[in-house]
């Protein structure tokens, strides 16, 4: 199969969104309910609140914005939420709504990359809508990973490959 800019950038943005939330799971896997929902004060957002949030973002702007399923998102209650969902159904959600998105992103042609579509009264290329996403799932799991180093004082062991010599042809410093 010949690898073309659309099939590249298509499969990285879906890849980087299955290895963001694999990043996220690791997280809920070292933390407990209390953690999940803990804030430092109200203009602070939990864990939790950030993965509804990632998983309404995803489904409105993905599976619903560049997939056509109805877009069903509540955004106030991402940010409401005080508990409620379980770390469980909370890594279950982020895991079917990247499949989803996994889906909708593999029917993408080339041809659609350049179609304008509007989501969030942002009128914007297909493209653009992706980048987006993997942007703003990208920076979300970044705070999630220092919140849960934060709570559990721990490394997450999630670079733990690029400590050996071997990745880097000497020793790491």
């Amino acid at each position: 199969m010949v690898s073309t800019l659309d099939h590249i950038f298509l499969d990285f943005s879906a890849r980087k969104l299955q290895e963001s939330a694999l990043q996220i799971q690791t997280c809920l896997g070292k933390l407990n309910e209390e953690q999940v929902w803990s804030r430092g004060g109200e203009e602070e957002n939990a864990i939790g609140n950030l993965v509804l949030h990632l998983c309404g973002n995803v489904r409105q702007w993905i599976v619903s914005g560049v997939g056509g399923a109805p877009d069903i998102r509540d955004r106030d209650a991402e940010f409401a939420a005080r508990g409620g969902a379980s770390i469980a159904a909370l890594g279950e959600r982020l895991r079917g709504v990247v499949a989803e998105a996994a889906a909708a992103l593999a029917a993408v042609t080339p041809e659609r990359l350049a179609e304008r579509v509007v989501i969030q009264k942002y009128d914007l290329p297909v493209l653009e809508a992706i980048y987006h996403v993997v942007e703003h799932f990208s920076l979300h799991t970044g705070q999630i990973i220092f919140a849960t180093k934060m709570l559990t004082g721990s490394d997450l062991g999630l670079y733990a490959h690029l400590r050996t010599a071997a990745a880097h042809g000497k020793k790491t410093p």
